[in-house]
């Protein structure tokens, strides 16, 4: 495919320069190598993903090049088939990576270029689907600008394309209108959500708070082993992060960025990763509060839930992790810092992170809630090799020493209530645990700031004040 555009980009070249319009004979080899490239790309389609568009659209310029109505035909047909696949009916794309949803993003509408350049209408499903995938793009983007890690990502920025919403997104709101959506529930596997798009002016953009929550089908393509993990932007900077995206040919690091334990999630180390489905089975959207439901089994014999609960005003995420298992089990929640922050345990309870000379701290603490805290249950690992843990990957082959904070349990059973709270550097974060009937209530003053967060008799997890 790639040779094929050279060798487009060589004949028209031959043609330019030496001002005439058809090959001549001692230049014939270009015709004959396009067209033997043409019966490759014909016989050997990679399918419905960013691999196989991109042949089409080679395809498709040997069909112009060469006046092959046959090839431009096939083209169009492979392009139509792979739109509907590539982007879904909400936008999502099969890629299962943010990075490539990006790149898919500008490679359809090279599409539509070509097809357009070439004397075809693309008709209305690529620029329809295209725009399904720029409000996908503009919800994955974080309160910085940035796409969160998500699949084979490096850190990037939101381009701002002009006239779609991703101009405000991508311009952390200096150009363009705010969308009017807050929150993105995706039957591909994606949960987008924010406090807001910083028309308040008390936060402005930077100052909301924003997460994405994956779940959903096999991991496929791009997409890494990364079920109920989260990501979490608030007050201006990165909180809870991935481990990133490792080289293809990375070894033992792109194993474990592949890995679960390069997320924030519930791991269980001692078992087998099945690559199971995730489901949401249930999830509310309010006005200062988000509440979802993962159910899944990430081994043989295991299950596993993981409540997410998101709150504005004090900004957290709060997230109870059950699992059970026929065998015993190391159950360990894991969060991934960023690389510049130092992370400190303080008790069994508690760790906090935060960067020199930062105006920000996040705050990680357990709540015993179904299970007492055993000595060594808030850990915090960095820059270990034997297991690795403890890295981001920000790009392919940067690899940096990053806190990742641990909160374990070992036995059949595990039950972790644990608390990301972002607060400034010098406010304090203090809560008390009560129990009202059947009703599991924890009361938190968050930098002078009250919430109450509740787990009901029959297991929902919810904002309670």
């Amino acid at each position: 495919m790639h040779r094929t555009n050279v060798l487009i980009c060589l004949r028209q070249a031959i043609l330019s320069g030496l001002k005439v319009t058809a090959v001549p004979t001692r230049y014939a080899w270009v015709n004959a190598a396009l067209l033997s490239h043409a019966r490759f790309l014909t016989n050997y389609w990679s399918g419905a993903w960013n691999h196989g568009t991109d042949e089409s659209i080679a395809l498709f310029g040997v069909g112009v090049t060469l006046n092959r109505s046959d090839y431009k035909n096939l083209a169009v047909k492979r392009l139509a088939a792979g739109i509907t696949t590539s982007i879904d009916a909400q936008g999502s794309t099969n890629e299962q990576s943010t990075g490539y949803a990006a790149f898919n993003y500008r490679l359809w509408g090279r599409a539509i270029t070509v097809l357009q350049n070439g004397g075809v209408s693309p008709g209305t499903t690529i620029q329809t689907r295209r725009a399904l995938l720029a409000k996908w793009l503009t919800l994955a983007t974080n309160s910085v600008g940035r796409v969160p890690q998500i699949g084979d990502t490096e850190v990037q920025a939101t381009y701002p394309y002009a006239g779609t919403p991703m101009e405000y997104a991508g311009s952390l709101g200096t150009k363009g209108t705010p969308p009017p959506w807050r929150v993105g529930v995706y039957s591909a596997g994606y949960v987008f959500g924010r406090t807001g798009w910083g028309t308040d002016p008390t936060r402005g953009f930077r100052g909301e708070s924003a997460y994405s929550i994956r779940y959903g089908p096999p991991r496929a393509f791009h997409g890494h082993f990364d079920h109920n993990s989260i990501t979490y932007t608030a007050r201006g900077r990165d909180i809870i992060i991935n481990g990133g995206y490792a080289a293809y040919n990375a070894g033992v690091w792109r194993t474990w960025t592949l890995g679960p334990t390069a997320h924030s999630v519930m791991t269980t180390p001692m078992s087998t990763y099945t690559n199971p489905t995730t489901r949401l089975t249930a999830y509310s959207v309010k006005t200062t509060s988000e509440a979802y439901v993962f159910t899944d089994a990430p081994g043989a014999g295991i299950s596993r839930v993981r409540r997410v609960l998101v709150l504005k005003n004090p900004d957290m995420i709060v997230t109870w992790d059950t699992a059970s298992a026929r065998t015993a089990q190391a159950f360990q929640t894991l969060w991934h810092l960023p690389a510049d922050q130092r992370a400190t345990v303080y008790s069994r309870t508690t760790a906090t992170a935060i960067a020199a000379g930062d105006t920000t701290r996040t705050v990680l603490f357990q709540v015993p809630f179904k299970q007492a805290l055993p000595p060594g249950s808030t850990l915090v690992k960095q820059g270990q090799t034997s297991p690795i843990q403890g890295w981001t990957y920000p790009s392919s082959y940067v690899r940096r020493s990053a806190p990742t904070i641990m909160m374990a349990r070992s036995g059949k059973s595990a039950s972790i209530l644990s608390f990301v709270v972002p607060v400034r550097a010098s406010g304090a974060v203090t809560f008390r645990a009560r129990t009202s009937g059947t009703t599991f209530i924890v009361s938190l003053n968050v930098g002078g700031k009250a919430a109450a967060v509740a787990i009901s008799g029959g297991g929902s997890l919810y904002r309670a004040g």
